[in-house]
């Protein structure tokens, strides 16, 4: 019996037309001020029109299918199903359920568990598989930061990344990054912070790095107190004390996007010019073969083999 694997990401605009509906289905339905829009376009215009982050995560599927069909020939069907848009989750979990199969282990791409991310994607394929009285047994991966594939893939692209950079030193640091959230939410229980932080000691030991820290990024404009500090604030208090040289690596994120072409490499690295800072980032895992293969080890951890 095949087992469906639905590989999950936020999902961008494919078209300049595409940004304001985008957009609105993030705000609940609510279209955004011209203003608002404005600056998104502007930022897709500044890393040349629009994201790659649809292109990648089907890339990222098909060489996940191609290998697990390599190695578990007949077993699997990889599906992918975005948050904010086309094809979108419950669109997927439809196709899941015409093809025959009953059985779905939900991976989304982002390592770190809270209930504003992957909690939020599992509850889409369930409201989706309720409306259509499916039979569907869904196993949901809730995180995945750990996985030892995947540290090796970050310990590895940190330490080409360095590339003669003394990470001991007390002028050099790596910050690890995530998409902040609305600090009620960890205030809550929620925890997201937590892995992150677990998340950044892992790695940095495997890497061998001792000058490191965490530093949120991509603050939305809510009203609401996110998380903190920001790594642009990050990078200025480094500044201050004395910092030369800073790696960032968004192990938020693990494809090429918005917050990841804009936010790093506009916002910071114009921020660390300011500063005098030298800056560099990590490779996002994109559909590296590495990251590909740690993908097949979590599906082949989740799924059932019965």
């Amino acid at each position: 019996m095949r087992t469906a694997v639905l590989l999950m990401a936020y999902g961008s605009p494919r078209t300049p037309d595409e940004i304001e509906p985008y957009f609105t289905d993030i705000r609940g339905g609510r279209p955004p001020s011209p203003q608002v829009l404005k600056v998104l376009a502007d930022r897709y215009e500044r890393i040349g029109g629009k994201s790659p982050l649809n292109e990648i995560t089907r890339e990222q599927a098909e060489s996940l299918e191609e290998l697990l069909e390599h190695e578990h020939p007949g077993d699997f069907a990889v599906f992918t199903g975005m948050k904010h848009w086309h094809p979108f989750v419950a669109d997927s979990v439809a196709k899941i359920v015409d093809a025959g199969i009953t059985r779905v282990v939900g991976l989304v791409l982002a390592p770190h568990f809270s209930k504003k991310s992957i909690g939020e994607y599992e509850a889409r394929i369930l409201k989706a598989r309720d409306a259509l009285g499916a039979d569907l047994r869904l196993t949901m991966v809730k995180s995945w930061y750990d996985e030892p594939a995947f540290v090796d893939l970050v310990a590895e692209n940190l330490k080409q990344s360095l590339n003669g950079w003394d990470a001991s030193s007390p002028d050099t640091c790596v910050f690890f990054t995530a998409h902040s959230i609305p600090a009620r939410v960890v205030a809550e229980g929620d925890p997201y912070a937590d892995q992150l932080a677990d998340s950044a000691k892992v790695y940095a030991k495997a890497a061998g790095i001792s000058n490191y820290t965490t530093g949120w990024q991509s603050e939305s404009t809510t009203g609401e107190p996110w998380l903190g500090p920001d790594i642009l604030v990050r990078l200025g208090t480094f500044a201050e004390q004395g910092g030369r040289r800073a790696l960032i690596a968004p192990v938020g994120f693990v494809a090429d996007h918005l917050e990841v072409l804009f936010d790093v490499d506009v916002e910071c690295v114009e921020r660390a010019a300011e500063l005098g800072i030298e800056l560099r980032r990590i490779p996002s895992p994109n559909a590296d073969p590495r990251f590909v293969r740690a993908l097949s080890d979590i599906v082949m951890r989740y799924s059932d083999p019965s």
